[in-house]
């Protein structure tokens, strides 16, 4: 029978149950991805969850989550978004996703939520790579400004605030997120049906 172990410090707790760190391969030698703080992962999973259910009532893709995307195999280039939306153009509805691997296609959105690890050249370099393989939208979030830059291109971009919405372009018509919902960092409180 195993001893349990003690755990002594955060740290210790913070890897109990992690599986392998995240990672993208760039060049062909793999580079772990910092972890993300609570709040840039809860923003990153309100975010697909949105984005995610507009997707598909609408039918027009996928929605996925650190999902890692093989931009260019010859250069051996695989990038992970925080969140990412591959249309139903790129990958047809009725074409099943792969089950091992990584996925080979290049995500029509690419976003990246900055968290407080982030080095903002790597976030630069990453925004470069996502237009130059056919992304065609990037959204980098930024929490602590709560804001959004929308990247149309890598030098054509807007900058949102907490008084704005956030909308999906062409790529994504008709969505449309106002930003203080999104960064709202408590749950709103709702009568609960039957109680």
């Amino acid at each position: 029978m195993l001893s349990p172990t003690l755990l002594t410090s955060e740290n210790d707790v913070a890897l109990l149950g992690q599986d392998e760190p995240l990672y993208e391969i760039v060049d062909g030698q793999r580079v772990d991805v910092p972890p993300m703080s609570v709040y840039t992962t809860w923003l990153a999973s309100r975010l697909q969850s949105r984005l995610g259910s507009y997707v598909e009532e609408h039918g027009l893709g996928t929605c996925v989550m650190e999902m890692l995307f093989i931009l260019e195999a010859e250069r051996n280039l695989r990038r992970r978004p925080d969140v990412a939306f591959v249309s139903a153009d790129r990958w047809p509805l009725d074409r099943e996703i792969p089950t091992t691997g990584d996925w080979d296609i290049v995500p029509d959105l690419a976003v990246e939520v900055i968290s407080p690890n982030d080095i903002f050249k790597d976030v630069l370099t990453k925004l470069q790579e996502y237009f130059q393989y056919g992304v065609q939208l990037v959204w980098t979030v930024v929490p602590e400004a709560q804001q959004v830059y929308v990247y149309d291109s890598p030098t054509q971009v807007r900058i949102l605030t907490i008084c704005d919405t956030l909308t999906g372009s062409t790529i994504l018509p008709d969505f449309h997120l106002p930003l203080a919902s999104l960064f709202q960092r408590s749950v709103s409180t709702q009568t609960v049906p039957g109680s």
